[in-house]
């Protein structure tokens, strides 16, 4: 499988001549060793994308010529990920995760018994997911928001055709949820913090409108519980 990188300035004309400069250009030519003749994908993250042979190698950029272009398309459902915030290294782990098994949006959440802050910024964490697409080859880079309030919260799961709270002490199976159902534009999945959802969270997401339900009888951390529920979305909505 040919390896992708995700520039800014996509080039979409075949035969045209570009330049991967920057950290992409010395990862390629310096980590990877690439040599002319060799072929790579190049996508803008938002669909679009250019298979590209490589010219010339430099010590720390590589030109490539544009020998395809495409487009693929954006899947009939948007799948939200609210993550609540998890300590340290478990954020980037949870980003990682999510951004491998296909979610689209990913909103991190400041929930009442939250142990870790956005103290970093969110900027990491759009890097972070900016590289799990590339290490996944995905051409669309799930879109990272800034941390939302649990208001923001409610506002989001009242406007989604689904919205799934994962919790450990449910009584509606995941699979549940999906038994009539066809098409559904647009799922959101709330993932509580290590310490669990408030029964006030809880009471509110309800009120908005979400189902309340247990992803099978292991429990996960906070962090893989995502990649877990994205896959089991994806396999009943038939998006796999």
């Amino acid at each position: 499988m040919l390896t992708l990188f995700h520039v800014a300035d996509l080039p979409i004309e075949i035969g045209q001549h570009f330049v991967i400069d920057g950290d992409d250009g010395h990862h390629a030519s310096r980590v990877l060793r690439v040599e002319p003749g060799e072929e790579l994908l190049l996508s803008d993250g938002k669909g679009s994308w250019s298979r590209v042979t490589i010219s010339s190698v430099d010590k720390k950029s590589v030109s490539v010529t544009v020998l395809e272009t495409g487009v693929q398309r954006a899947l009939p459902t948007t799948i939200t990920v609210i993550q609540a915030l998890t300590k340290g290294d478990r954020a980037k782990e949870a980003i990682e995760l999510l951004t491998e098994s296909g979610a689209d949006v990913i909103i991190p959440w400041q929930s009442s018994r939250s142990i870790g802050k956005a103290e970093a910024g969110v900027e990491k964490l759009r890097t972070t997911a900016r590289e799990a697409s590339k290490q996944s080859r995905r051409f669309w880079v799930p879109e990272v928001k800034d941390v939302a309030s649990t208001k923001e919260i409610l506002s989001i799961i009242a406007t989604s055709d689904l919205a799934i709270v994962l919790h450990e002490s449910a009584v509606t199976k995941f699979s549940d949820v999906f038994a009539d159902l066809n098409e559904v534009a647009h799922v959101a999945i709330v993932i509580g913090p290590e310490g669990g959802l408030t029964d006030e969270e809880l009471e509110l997401m309800q009120s908005a409108g979400a189902k309340v339900v247990v992803l099978g009888r292991p429990i996960l951390r906070s962090a893989h519980a995502g990649i877990a529920a994205v896959s089991a979305v994806s396999a009943a909505l038939k998006i796999w």
